[in-house]
């Protein structure tokens, strides 16, 4: 590990002036490549005093052994300059988005004598027309098979086309019609490009005139008592409509622009764009990275920029360009992206109207693929096991963790405080195993105290049933206040039908908190007074991602590409899920509770009964015990319990609306209206 200040530049030695920097490591290699509008202002932040950086660029300043720059003359050059470092460098340190998967293209090869229309992947190539990219090749060759009625451009493939020219016979497309079928002669050259290039402006979205025009020669054709020829030009503008379907309307005023949308955690992001060309969504596409610098959204949204736009020119960029967050220097982001298309691009955050709610839904999927992401990422055994090799390894553990427990605490300003407990074993999920907390030890907010309370009772348990046979009754799971997360309502016991407890009695091998060293001391307190010792415990901190461990005064610092990491993540968020969620429904019961919830003893079975049987709980307060008895599954005792209930939440005078001076009258729920 370098010392900074072991190639720290002197201050006399950095220019003020805009540039590129590269860091470089002990073997040369570029690990990090960064841009500035003043390359003095930007390298003094690197070399402040450790403990003030964010942990990622603090882990490069100390990989990095020298640094250099380059000054160039304006905010944009610097700008190309550092996407074209990058993509020579490929530095570790700087957040690179990789394809979710290879997209496909809808080419016009243009560069060809006989233009051809067939699927693309890969690398784009010079005189080539793109349209696209689609989520699927199938859907490429709908559009394209109900496109050439109209449109009968070449398909076929340069052996296929020397064939049938040799042998003077067209192949099948050439005979139903559905290619013009140059290879015989039928058209010439000209003819042909023509053709392909009213395919391509029909793709590119210049589609009214080009209907309109064949409606014209339909009429004039049925005019003119040429029905077949009519017949035929009305199919084809059938056929043309059912391509245009395929792309759905977004924008009435025939729009160019590109949406670009980030779902991001602390460790990934993901991407999403949609195209959009004359109005209509013409294709997607997404990517994920890691991020392995300290970025925040708007330079994610810089980077996207650099990644859709660094080897595009001419319309491949839009007029207009609508992003979540603007680049730190938009105005230089938005020269580049002018001088990539040759005219004016607009760079901004849609306000209002349809580009707005398009931007939503272009954000929903940009999560949804960061979901998905994280679901493939987990779901590999490999990498689970990776995982758990490295938090062992990191926290020096004798085995891997095969069974981990994470404990979270979730309170609303001190009201409603309650805990979970999420179980992963073997690197996924256990939901049926997951359990929730109230906190009853106290009243108020000590998220320190809570943590304690809560690793007390779920250990004091495991004791429990190593002393008693394994089991564990429904009463006492009741009194603890402790729920199934798996089963609403249950809490089974803790033994299979063969005798042998379930995995739920069994300890975990690493205990996991939502927090610092506070949580981390409380959790190992309340161990130690159980006298437990063979229970690793951590906790993961959100701000910065560091691990703490008991009587330590230092984090453990996970690499920001680590599976280890990236697991104590997963695990952590869905405790805190898992967490708030049941404050929430807490807090949302206990707003909505009615007289009935005051009765001790009485479930919700029977409190469904009650009311469906009066109508509401008006009429049910004005029932005789007798009357109160003669609902199904309701004793004399509990009568006499539910009338004594509801005789003391009597109001003393009825509700009166002061707007409209009507007496509100109870619900069928018993809250009032």
């Amino acid at each position: 590990m370098a010392d900074p200040s072991s190639y720290r530049p002197k201050p006399g030695q950095i220019p003020d002036s805009p540039g590129v920097y590269k860091f470089r490591d002990e073997h040369r290699r570029v690990i990090y490549v960064g841009k500035a509008k003043s390359l003095r202002q930007r390298l003094a932040n690197y070399f402040q005093p450790l403990t003030s950086l964010h942990p990622r660029t603090a882990t490069m300043v100390t990989t990095a052994a020298s640094v250099e720059w380059t000054v160039v003359a304006t905010e944009v050059e610097a700008l190309q300059l550092e996407y074209s470092w990058i993509k020579e460098f490929d530095p570790r340190f700087n957040v690179k988005y990789r394809d979710d998967k290879s997209y496909p293209y809808l080419a016009v090869t243009m560069n060809e004598e006989f233009p051809r229309v067939q699927v693309m992947r890969g690398a784009k190539k010079k005189g080539v027309r793109y349209f696209g990219p689609y989520g699927h090749a199938w859907a490429i060759r709908e559009t394209v098979d109900l496109m050439l009625r109209v449109f009968p451009v070449r398909t076929c493939s340069a052996g296929v086309f020397k064939r049938s020219a040799q042998i003077g016979r067209p192949c099948l497309l050439g005979y139903i019609g559905k290619c013009a079928a140059p290879c015989v002669g039928r058209v010439t050259p000209e003819e042909h490009r023509e053709l392909a290039e009213d395919f391509c402006d029909f793709m590119a979205g210049r589609t009214g005139a080009y209907l309109r025009r064949i409606e014209q020669q339909m009429k004039a054709a049925a005019e003119e008592m040429e029905y077949e020829r009519a017949a035929r030009l009305r199919d084809d503008i059938e056929a043309l409509k059912k391509a245009l379907e395929k792309n759905a309307i977004v924008f009435n005023d025939a729009t160019d622009a590109d949406l670009i949308a980030l779902a991001e955690d602390e460790l990934e992001a993901a991407v999403q764009i949609f195209h959009v060309r004359g109005g209509r969504v013409r294709g997607q596409r997404g990517w994920v990275t890691d991020k392995v610098e300290a970025v925040d959204t708007a330079g994610l949204v810089e980077h996207a920029l650099q990644q859709l736009y660094g080897e595009e020119t001419g319309d491949s960029v839009p007029k207009e360009v609508l992003v979540p967050a603007l680049p730190e220097d938009a105005e230089a982001v938005s020269g580049w992206l002018a001088s990539r298309r040759g005219s004016n691009v607009s760079l901004r955050i849609p306000q209002r109207g349809d580009k707005k709610d398009l931007m939503t839904t272009v954000a929903r999927n940009a999560q949804q693929a960061l979901t998905l992401h994280k679901t493939k990422r987990a779901s590999d055994l490999t990498t689970r096991s990776r995982a758990l090799e490295e938090i062992a390894a990191a926290l020096e553990l004798d085995s891997a963790p095969l069974r981990i427990e994470c404990f979270d605490i979730s309170h609303l300003q001190g009201d409603d405080v309650v805990a979970s407990m999420v179980v992963f074993e073997d690197g996924l999920a256990r939901k049926s195993e997951y359990r929730r907390f109230q906190i009853k030890g106290f009243e108020g907010q000590d998220d320190v105290r809570s943590m304690h309370e809560v690793i007390s009772r779920r250990f004091k348990r495991y004791l429990a049933e190593k002393v008693r046979t394994g089991e564990w009754g429904e009463e006492e799971g009741r009194e603890d206040g402790e729920e199934n997360g798996g089963v609403s309502g249950e809490v089974s016991a803790l033994q299979e039908e063969d005798g042998r407890p379930k995995r739920f009695a069994y300890p975990p091998q690493l205990l996991v908190v939502d927090g610092g060293q506070p949580q981390v001391a409380a959790a190992k307190r309340a161990l130690d007074e159980l006298g437990i010792d063979d229970i690793a415990v951590c906790g993961l901190a959100k701000r910065l991602e560091e691990v703490w461990v008991p009587e330590e005064d230092d984090p453990v610092v996970l690499p920001r590409s680590s599976e280890g990491l990236y697991l104590l993540q997963r695990v952590r968020d869905e405790a805190h899920r898992f967490a708030i969620t049941y404050q929430r429904a807490k807090r949302t019961k206990r707003f909505k509770a009615g007289p009935l919830d005051a009765v001790p003893g009485l479930g919700d079975s029977r409190k469904q009964a009650l009311i469906k049987h009066f109508g509401s709980v008006k009429k049910l307060r004005s029932a005789t015990i007798d009357q109160i008895c003669e609902v199904p599954g309701i004793g004399r005792k509990t009568a006499e319990t539910v009338a004594a209930a509801l005789a003391e939440a009597a109001p003393a005078a009825p509700a009166v609306n002061t707007a409209t001076g009507e007496i509100i009258e109870e619900d069928d729920g018993g809250s009032t209206t």
